[in-house]
């Protein structure tokens, strides 16, 4: 992405790469920061928090957060829909027991996606993902206005990525 400036949101998401949730009863309290930042009535990394992380990052930008953030498929309405991944959208999975949102910032060799996305693995990290998965792609408004992506964040770089397929965002 060379061409194009950072995105403040996904610039905010890669500051936290590799932060984890703490095992046991204690709890991350960068998490516990977020959840209470966002107005959460729960403040534990215990709970899914892919929809914290992602909600975090838009907010800090300055970016539309759905009213029910914590559930990643309220994301499918939280900005304009693509009808294709571009570098910087949120994606929207479904998996067993819910759904999962992260960041799309490549795409392998293949073609999987590769997202930004917190509580993959119980971190925040970047995981491969296979686009069949994938239910919605959305550009994140702002202040309440639809706003689209610049037509060059639609060529996604091809990153190499040596890990298998995303198996734990729960």
């Amino acid at each position: 992405m060379a061409q194009t400036k950072e995105l403040p949101w996904v610039a905010e998401a890669r500051r936290h790469i590799g932060l984890a949730e703490v095992p046991g009863k204690q709890h991350n309290p960068v998490i516990v920061q977020w959840l209470m930042a966002l107005k959460a009535w729960w403040r534990d990394d215990e709970t899914p928090w892919c929809g914290t992380f992602v909600a975090h990052c838009c907010r800090v930008a300055g970016r539309t957060v759905p009213q029910h953030w914590y559930r990643a498929l309220a994301w499918t309405d939280a900005g304009m829909r693509l009808s294709k991944p571009a570098y910087g959208c949120v994606v929207v999975f479904g998996r067993k027991g819910g759904g999962h949102v992260g960041f799309v910032v490549g795409q392998t060799e293949s073609g999987d996606l590769l997202v930004l996305g917190g509580n993959q693995g119980n971190q925040v990290s970047v995981a491969r993902f296979p686009r069949a998965r994938a239910l919605a792609y959305v550009w994140p408004g702002v202040a309440g206005r639809r706003a689209v992506p610049d037509q060059r964040r639609y060529a996604l770089p091809v990153l190499k990525h040596t890990g298998g397929y995303s198996r734990n965002e729960a």
